[in-house]
């Protein structure tokens, strides 16, 4: 098997285990806290909200130091790097005696992270460029994968085993999974190029990296996709309730409202990304930026949940174009030896959205109802993709034209 596939296959396997740790503990968070010793229902929820965004903020801080570094010492160091360090922080959860110890210890964990970055540079600079759409369509599957299933996995696990076991557990998987990159994972990595190039402050990096303007233009649509899109999350409990009622199965319809996109982006990103490798990044970002914008006014006009659940299921077919297409154009347009720096960059400005989306959604929902938030979000990624045509688009023209 070609050295590339192997890549895939164990990266695949630890974005999966990563992404399913940062979420396993979604949904009994509030009740970790209660067990704890923690009982005033306002102090659990503000404390579950705060620990949940810390891993976000440190992770969004840290991002381009570790790029950086990636970059001078090789992507695989810091794939070990953040595995076996989330790994041990993950198992020191389990043993947090009070809610300052789990919200640090989140920090620390944002702050170590960086597997994510890391493994899609690794691809990017290890893979065939004809290749190039579907390695990281898979890749995004794979986290995607992880995200879905976290939640459903801890649930499970904490009526198995009991709450803390589970920290247990998935420090062991991530250090499992670690392990098989070590050994597995191979990494054409020139150490001596990389020692030659001056060092640079992480912002004189952005300052380099945003001499390319597609860039700074990628790392905006990055943020604004998860900005638009994840600005209607903390609220679609709330409108299921409002669908569905009272009734039994309102938990089973709330989750699975919640999951159903990501089935449905997990499956399309591998077929788009073939798609692009055959007739360009450019234009799949582009058509699937305008078809989730579109795909998000239906939701707001549904009358039952089954409506919702197919709406919501049409936008997941879109979004499996989105982010693996901004990762092989930010492979395209990034100068060489760069790559994991920006790599980071972006995955910063994607903290950035996973932390003011829900934020801003939360706090806009008291005027104006989560229907008005699909209309803004359907609004936002269409200006989304006419500022990824304006930027992008032309390049490619260029290009075409000099290659004819």
């Amino acid at each position: 098997m070609a050295t590339w596939k192997i890549n895939l296959i164990v990266l695949w396997a630890g974005q999966f285990l990563v992404m399913a740790g940062m979420t396993m503990i979604v949904p009994f968070l509030p009740l970790y806290l209660q067990e704890m010793g923690m009982h005033n229902e306002h102090e659990v929820a503000v404390w579950a909200g705060l620990i949940f965004a810390a891993n976000f903020v440190t992770s969004f801080l840290f991002q381009p130091l570790w790029g950086g570094l990636a970059d001078r010492y090789g992507r695989k160091v810091m794939l070990l790097r953040s595995g076996f360090g989330m790994a041990i922080v993950m198992t020191l959860m389990g043993f947090a005696g009070t809610a300052w110890h789990l919200l640090l210890l989140r920090m620390l964990n944002g702050t170590v992270a960086g597997f994510v970055p890391a493994g899609v540079a690794l691809m990017s600079a290890n893979t065939p460029r004809e290749k190039m759409g579907f390695a990281m369509g898979t890749l995004q599957s794979g986290a995607v994968a992880g995200s879905i299933l976290g939640p459903f996995i801890g649930g499970l696990l904490a009526e198995w085993v009991g709450f803390r076991p589970i920290f247990f557990i998935t420090g062991g998987l991530l250090f499992a999974a670690s392990l098989l990159v070590a050994w597995l994972v191979k990494e054409t990595f020139d150490a001596k190029e990389a020692a030659a190039r001056p060092k640079q402050s992480l912002l004189s990096s952005f300052g380099e990296l945003r001499r390319t303007r597609q860039l700074p233009s990628l790392y905006a649509v990055t943020f604004l996709i998860q900005f638009s899109l994840l600005s209607v999350q903390p609220l679609l409990p709330l409108f299921v309730q409002k669908l569905h009622g009272e009734g039994n199965m309102l938990a089973f319809y709330a989750g699975l409202v919640g999951s159903v996109t990501g089935f449905s982006n997990m499956a399309a990103a591998p077929v788009l990304g073939r798609l692009a490798d055959r007739i360009g990044p450019e234009r799949i970002l582009i058509g699937c930026l305008i078809g989730a914008g579109l795909a998000s006014i239906p939701q707001a006009l549904v009358t039952n949940v089954w409506q919702l659940l197919i709406a919501r299921f049409f936008l997941g077919l879109f979004l499996g174009g989105l982010l693996p297409t901004v990762n092989a154009l930010i492979r395209k347009h990034t100068p060489s030896g760069m790559e994991s720096r920006s790599y980071s960059f972006n995955s910063s400005f994607l903290s950035l959205g996973n932390m003011l989306g829900p934020v801003v959604g939360g706090a806009v929902s008291g005027f104006i109802t989560i229907q008005q938030i699909f209309l803004i979000s359907s609004v936002l990624l269409l200006i989304n993709a006419f500022w990824a045509r304006s930027t992008l688009a032309p390049l490619r023209q260029a290009e075409s034209k000099g290659s004819g």
